[in-house]
């Protein structure tokens, strides 16, 4: 099978893209450890030196390189693996300033003479339709007049905002930027405010302290002090400050949003900050931004939300919207908003059924503990995290069937491979940079040592594997004991506290992006990038059973925030659940990675497509039910794995079986039952932890995300209306778990129960309701399943018919409501087929009667769909862009929608496909 290869080597198809260019919980002292050759933590130590012969952080040439801060930044950690990294990692020698950052929707990148200023709008799909991008290009340059630094600083930063500092010796400039920010806040001295356009300016708006311009037709806003004045020679702006220090420049939606924009110019941001709960099986975040008024008393200010933060607020937001690599952005007037989601479900395992071939499960279990090599050679970080990881996915299921005997014999080389890294001076240790307040294992891979990359993939599957530990000998999880390296290496990855000097606040967590990034120094002309998401939530999940096991609540909540938030980027930005996010011109169903530019259908070493769509899944764990709630996602990557592959999987099957049973467990049964017996497992997994996986699926049904419990660790599954309620009580006495359905749970002391009832039916296809599926018999329908069909789309009959139906299959849904989104398009999925007849093309109309009166009052037509001569399903999309469209959309008041599809030309029938999860409408409605 192949073998993963270095996650940060750019792949051919991104190669010509990225070459231009404290809370209290427990987790032990704050303090940067003192100077000693090796760090006692309870039981086990690390050193504060590097093993010979190792390298720590360098830029491209492998010269050492220190945090690029200002003075009043030194002795903070450098939160590295952030949007904006390369300000303080400065990841090649001739670039002293940084690499394009994408705050979105605003797009920064600093240069000699301050901060480049971009709003990317269009997308550019490159690398033969692989990748999707908006890359940064520069409006405008915000600096001060003859400002030519030699460097950029990072001055300060918090959740989601830094300042970029400047100076040349007579000239300082300081800029506020951030997620979610319209606003750049500039303070500067030594010179006038200047502003630097791309091309000329069109103004439309002089009012002397504020200014409206149009660059690249997109509208800016320039505030200057009160009483001063801006003046546009040619591309160069610049307003006289008046012996104040103060400016900002803001990118407006539209022109006529300046007098809304205007209220907020002097609320200067100074800080952001988000807080988190976990209750009764809900999720709440608030985010805030802390301001200072420079001028009145206003201290609100505006901020556009992401698509996975404006699902899952109840905050009323503005009419004003933004366009972003992750779809459109909706702005909140005020200085916090607050999300609310159910909690992602996690288990030890999955619970036992009954179900499995317990002879065959017995013996592969004993197989796998009796290995000769059990860690399969592993040295690094990374390979010996995997091998640790499938090794304790495999004790609660011993356990489960009674094997005590293999069940502790795993446990004993969890232990001793845990302690032996844990300890310093073996042939594998962690070694703490104190100029970088990082915690790096040597051997190290993937450039986790010289660039700081995917610490929380490689330190996750340790966590998870101190978890299962800990479950079953919670003496050996104390702090005493191991318990406090494994804190230490949460402090590294996913630190909690902002108050601690030796960590940084959550490494690798983008906490308003709702994802980790995993490159440490971001420097790429793409931004930052994370393929493999589900290693991060690996670590999350990890969170939860190992806050549970110890009784650290703050760590368990903690997990439950990190894996909700990051579970719903992953569907949205990753999986495209709702149709919303990627560019119609696209063309895929989802994406290997995401860059702070976009996406890319890729790997960093493989274009094989059973790995692009594998490496998102592993590894498949307790932690990996969140999944499920969006099975319909699941289906569609699937069947684009198989249409991309030519066929099922080969090299990855256990990990593609596994994720498919999460939306259809007896397809992916039916797939094991046929080929278990010769495959060679993923380097994670184990066959017979697929076993378990499948065939406990199989009975359970798929993960029921409608219902939650009242703990973390708990879980529903629906199998045709039959609930199961699973939960793992690791307290040393019975609880009892509340269910959202009213439905509860009796769980002895450390121990896993489940019990069935009956459910509201079929089992729920989780929807945003705007998802039709085609139904023979011409019905549009939003319910899930389905028998998989055709119709027939007649002949043209040698005549062309481009643009206006001919004998067209019709499909309606009616009594229809829906408050149309801002910015949305209609979208579809439909799968046709000419066989082998040559010369044929598909239409598509799509027509929305608003009030069901029988009028339709918007009409979309698309340019035609070539088929061609070879038998096999092709995936007409509406990325064939429209021919025609007449009308307005609306808002639906019992309306009607309705599908077309005739034969546009050509001399032969052709197909269409129905009743499946690729064959769909998408209509821009909530």
């Amino acid at each position: 099978m192949p073998v993963l290869l270095p996650r940060r080597a750019a792949p051919p198809l991104l190669a010509a893209a990225l070459a231009a260019a404290g809370l209290g919980i427990g987790l032990g002292p704050a303090a940067a450890p003192a100077a000693a050759a090796t760090v006692p933590v309870g039981a086990g130590s690390y050193s504060d030196t590097r093993p010979a012969g190792t390298s720590g952080p360098t830029n491209n040439t492998g010269t050492p390189v220190a945090p690029k801060v200002t003075p009043a930044a030194q002795g903070r950690p450098v939160p590295t693996n952030d949007w904006w990294s390369s300000l303080a990692f400065q990841r090649y020698g001739d670039n002293p300033y940084s690499t394009p950052m994408y705050g979105h929707p605003l797009t920064y990148q600093a240069a000699a003479g301050g901060l480049d200023v971009g709003y990317p709008t269009t997308p550019a799909v490159v690398g033969d339709g692989r990748q999707y991008e908006f890359a940064h290009k520069r409006d405008l340059t915000i600096g001060l007049a003859g400002l030519n630094s030699p460097d950029t600083k990072a001055d300060a930063w918090s959740d989601w905002t830094v300042t970029p500092y400047w100076s040349d010796g007579a000239r300082t400039l300081r800029t506020t930027i951030g997620h979610g920010s319209p606003f750049v806040y500039a303070q500067g001295s030594g010179g006038d405010a200047r502003i630097t356009t791309a091309s000329a300016p069109a103004v439309f708006a002089d009012q002397g302290n504020v200014l409206g311009i149009t660059v690249a037709g997109h509208h800016y806003a320039l505030f200057a002090p009160t009483g001063t004045d801006w003046t546009v020679s040619g591309t160069a702006i610049s307003a006289a400050l008046g012996g104040r220090n103060y400016f900002s420049v803001a990118v407006l939606p539209s022109p006529d949003a300046l007098a809304t924009y205007r209220t907020y110019a002097f609320s200067f941001v100074t800080g952001s900050r988000v807080d988190w709960s976990t209750s009764g099986g809900t999720v709440r975040a608030t985010y805030t931004l802390s301001t200072e008024a420079k001028e009145g008393t206003e201290r609100g200010t505006l901020q556009a939300l992401y698509r996975h933060q404006w699902l899952h607020t109840s905050d009323p937001l503005t009419p004003y919207t933004y366009v972003s690599p992750r779809g459109t952005m909706k702005v909140r007037e005020g200085a916090s908003f607050t999300t609310a989601q159910k909690a992602a479900p996690v288990l030890p395992a999955l619970p036992r059924t009954g179900a499995a071939d317990t002879p065959a499960l017995r013996a592969r279990l004993k197989e796998a503990a009796n290995a000769p090599d059990p860690f399969s050679g592993a040295v690094d970080t990374y390979w010996t995290g995997k091998a640790l990881g499938k090794l304790a996915q495999l004790v609660p299921i011993a356990d489960q069937i009674g094997e005590t005997a293999v069940r502790d014999r795993l446990l004993g080389l969890l232990k001793g491979r845990l302690q032996e890294w844990f300890t310093a001076g073996g042939a594998g240790e962690f070694s703490y940079d104190r100029t970088w307040r990082t915690l790096t294992g040597y051997p190290a891979s993937y450039g986790s040592d010289t660039e700081l990359n995917d610490h929380h993939f490689h330190y996750g599957y340790y966590v998870y594997a101190a978890a299962i530990t800990a479950q079953y000998d919670p003496g050996w999880a104390a702090d005493s004991a191991w318990g406090g390296m494994v804190k230490t290496l949460i402090r590294d990855t996913a630190n909690p506290s902002r108050t601690d000097t030796a960590f940084p606040f959550l490494r690798g967590f983008d906490v308003y992006a709702g994802h980790s990034w995993a490159s440490g120094h971001q420097g790429f002309a793409a931004g930052n990038n994370q393929e493999s998401s589900s290693e991060s939530t690996n670590l999350s999940a990890a969170l939860v059973l190992w806050g549970s096991a110890t009784g650290d609540t703050g760590l368990r909540d903690l997990g439950s925030y990190l894996l909700a938030t990051e579970g719903e980027a992953i569907a949205q930005y990753w999986f495209d659940a709702d149709g919303q996010v990627f560019p119609a011109s696209f063309g895929h169903d989802t994406a290997g990675m995401v860059w702070g530019s976009g996406a890319a259908y890729a790997t960093w070493w493989t274009a094989n497509p059973e790995e692009i769509h594998g490496i998102n899944v592993l590894p498949v764990t307790g932690g990996s039910l969140h999944l499920g709630g969006h099975r319909q996602a699941i289906r569609r990557n699937i069947a684009e794995m198989e249409r991309e592959n030519g066929g099922p999987a080969v090299e990855w099957r256990d990990i593609l079986w596994e994720f498919q049973s999460l939306a259809d467990p007896a397809a992916a049964k039916a797939k094991w039952d046929a080929g278990n017996a010769g495959y060679t497992p993923e380097a994670g997994e184990s066959k017979a932890h697929t076993q378990h996986w499948i065939t406990s699926l199989d009975a359970l049904g798929a993960p029921d995300p409608s219902v939650t419990g009242s703990i973390p660790t708990s879980a529903v599954f629906n199998r045709n209306g039959t609930l199961t309620y699973a939960a793992h009580n690791h307290g040393a006495t019975a609880r009892t778990v509340t269910f959202s359905d009213g439905r509860t749970l009796t769980v002895p002391a450390r121990s896993t129960a489940s019990a069935t009832g009956t459910g509201p039916g079929p089992g729920p296809e989780p929807s945003t309701g705007n998802t039709f599926r085609l139904r023979s018999g011409g019905v549009l329908t939003t319910a899930g399943g389905g028998t998989a069909g055709s119709d027939t789309v007649p002949s043209a009959g040698g005549a062309n018919h481009d643009g206006t139906p001919y004998r067209p299959l019709v499909y309606e849904a009616k009594g229809v409501n829906g408050t149309l989104r801002a910015g949305a398009a209609t979208a579809f999925r439909l799968p046709v087929d000419a066989g082998t007849a040559v010369g044929l093309g598909q239409q598509a109309r799509i027509s929305y009667d608003l009030t069901g009166d029988g009028t339709f009052d918007r009409t979309e037509t698309y340019h035609y769909f070539a088929t061609d001569p070879v038998a096999g399903w092709e995936e007409y999309r509406q990325a064939r862009g429209l021919k025609s469209a007449t009308g307005t959309l609306g808002d639906l008041r019992g309306g009607t929608v309705r599908l077309e599809v005739w034969s546009a030309i050509g001399n032969a029938d052709s197909r269409l496909q129905t009743g499946t999860d690729t064959a769909v409408v998408v209509i821009p409605y909530d």
